[in-house]
């Protein structure tokens, strides 16, 4: 009976497609702090993103680059944690901190080191080709010389002073070992530092009846959470979270028995953030939490608090209250996207945006929309106008008295970043106002001699990766596998989002062999068996999830889901 009514859905589907149609968007979920924002942003101009990071990938990994503050990388050959020489890309250029307690050795951390090392792997470059192995040399962050089996910001670390330092690290590894599958050590190290996680998820949890992950760290030496009196960092539940589901997935995928376990302690992270009451947003930590709930959501049916997590991630923080998506115009630019800071104290009421923060965030909401299609325009209204502002952490977009820096010209493609751009940031500088700049200088950190941002610009490759342009200007290709780490088997998707008030037409390759095409925001095929570049047409202020199937696939249903050829291409068909 199954199989009949089947073929029956099938060829009605054939019969009710036969000719292209616009596709019309469901009834969507906002974003509320992304409503503020503009469909159109003004001025407006959109970089290749792509392009800006193979230049960023180019001259920090030259070694013989020749100038002031040049070359940004260099070999390490204190063997520490690993027995050969890695490499360090230092946080800023003109960074010349070191470390005291080992001679001659410059601090390098993991976030510019290997987040460099993952955006050019995001935009299709094998950093394991070559003179040097860049990915294996990555393990120099797994810690053993402290015998905490961890991999930390640096490879002279400790755990128990800030989550964000001792669970970023670990995403950014265990997303590097899924692209080089069999590299090295990086296999074993994630399925061991997995489970160092899930034994601190024991503690922070009690066993899973009481989750608590308000806290600042973890001490992996005592086992015991910290608390520093100054701040905590209960969004790291997201990321522990993330930690443990990806360790799910891969033990699943393996029959390693530890599956159950991992997905044990990825729902106690989910529960306490599905039952925290205020915005615990500290770093980018929660984002991998929003991200984990869509996908458990769409996975394993549950039904994690996803529209109260999403919002968490652009609303102002309470946890960390100046954490904010800036929502504005600054000076003759509107800037509304960029993920930063926007005070509301005594000292002003200046915004602060960073670029590290903004790519960042693409990383795990843009794939969001896969798993739950009902955030398509809000995501895709979020991109197009971070994207748009993003251009604004560079040089070349800021006349000279308008950035900190303009003197240097060790990069003269401006494929490096300002750490950040303020706006009347500080109350007692009322000239700066959309100035380019970043901590080290305006702060006066000490041996560091520029604001420029590596540790930032390293994932200008998460843009690169998800962002393509189409024949109509404002609307963007939107990859939504691009960063979309131990997914399941899937068909390409993308998203595209029309901004304007009229409906538009943009084309789409869709490449020699026939395929069928899918809209998820529609739930059905709106094209079959094409070929070449086809036309689709997007109504007014609507977005689409555009899934290319095999031609006259099974398809199949699965509670909500809808699949072909046992691939799912629909989380939410309802």
């Amino acid at each position: 009976m199954f199989q009949k009514i089947n073929r029956i859905f099938r060829v009605g589907l054939i019969l009710f497609m036969v000719t292209p149609m616009t596709v019309v968007a469901e009834q969507q979920n906002s974003i509320d702090r992304v409503e503020l924002a503009p469909n159109i942003p003004e001025p407006f101009h959109m970089r290749d993103w792509k392009a800006v990071a193979t230049g960023y990938d180019q001259l920090v990994f030259d070694l013989e680059a020749k100038g002031e503050h040049l070359p940004l990388i260099w070999l390490d050959e204190k063997y520490i944690n690993i027995d050969s020489t890695v490499f360090g890309i230092a946080t800023y250029v003109g960074d010349y901190r070191t470390l005291g307690e080992i001679e001659g050795a410059r601090v390098y951390e993991s976030i510019a080191t290997m987040g460099s090392v993952l955006g050019a792997t995001l935009i299709g470059i094998d950093k394991t080709q070559g003179e040097h192995n860049w990915v294996q040399m990555c393990e120099s962050f797994y810690c053993t010389a402290n015998e905490e089996y961890l991999i930390l910001n640096k490879p002279v670390d400790r755990s128990g002073s800030s989550f964000w330092y001792e669970t970023f690290p670990h995403i950014m590894f265990y997303s590097l070992a899924e692209r080089y599958p069999g590299t090295g050590r990086m296999d074993a190290i994630v399925d061991a530092t997995a489970q160092r996680w899930y034994e601190a998820c024991e503690v922070l949890t009690d066993n899973g009846r009481h989750p608590d992950f308000n806290h600042t760290a973890f001490n992996f030496t005592t086992m015991q959470p910290v608390d520093n009196g100054r701040w905590r960092e209960p969004g790291s539940a997201g990321s522990i979270g993330w930690i443990q589901y990806i360790a799910y997935r891969r033990a699943l995928a393996s029959g390693d028995d530890y599956a159950q376990r991992h997905l044990d302690a990825a729902d106690w992270c989910m529960r306490f953030l599905n039952d925290w009451p205020t915005n615990p947003y500290y770093e980018v930590q929660l984002l991998f939490g929003a991200y984990t709930a869509a996908r458990m959501n769409a996975e394993l049916d549950r039904n994690y608090d996803l529209h109260k997590m999403i919002n968490w991630c652009f609303d102002r923080s309470v946890t960390r209250q100046d954490m904010v998506m800036i929502a504005e115009r600054w000076g003759d630019h509107d800037v509304y996207g960029l993920m930063g800071s926007r005070r509301q104290d005594e000292r002003g009421a200046g915004g602060y945006a960073f670029a590290m923060n903004t790519f960042v965030t693409a990383w795990p909401i843009v794939p969001i929309a896969r798993y739950d299609d009902r955030y398509a325009r809000a995501i895709g209204k979020w991109v197009l106008n971070a994207a748009n502002a993003a251009r604004l952490f560079y040089a070349n977009e800021h006349p000279s008295d308008r950035q900190s820096c303009p003197d240097w010209e060790g990069d003269p493609g401006s494929f490096i970043a300002y750490e950040g751009i303020r706006n009347k940031w500080h109350a007692d500088r009322p000239g700066e106002v959309l100035f380019a700049a970043g901590d080290p200088l305006i702060e006066d950190w000490g041996p560091i001699e520029t604001d420029f941002g590596l540790y930032g610009s390293a994932f200008s490759g998460v843009f690169g990766a998800i962002i393509a342009p189409t024949n109509e200007a404002m609307i963007l290709r939107i990859d939504l596998l691009a960063t979309d780490f131990y997914r399941q088997p899937a068909y390409p998707t993308y998203l595209y989002f029309n901004p304007h008030a009229v409906e538009k037409s943009i084309q789409i390759e869709v490449g020699d062999d026939p395929k069928d095409i899918y809209d998820c925001v529609a739930n059905r095929f709106i094209h079959r068996a094409v070929v070449g570049r086809i036309d689709i047409s997007i109504q007014a202020d609507s977005a689409v999830v555009i899934v290319l199937a095999p031609v006259s696939g099974d398809v199949t249903k699965d509670q909500r889901r809808t699949l072909v050829d046992g691939v799912v291409v629909d989380f939410r068909d309802d």
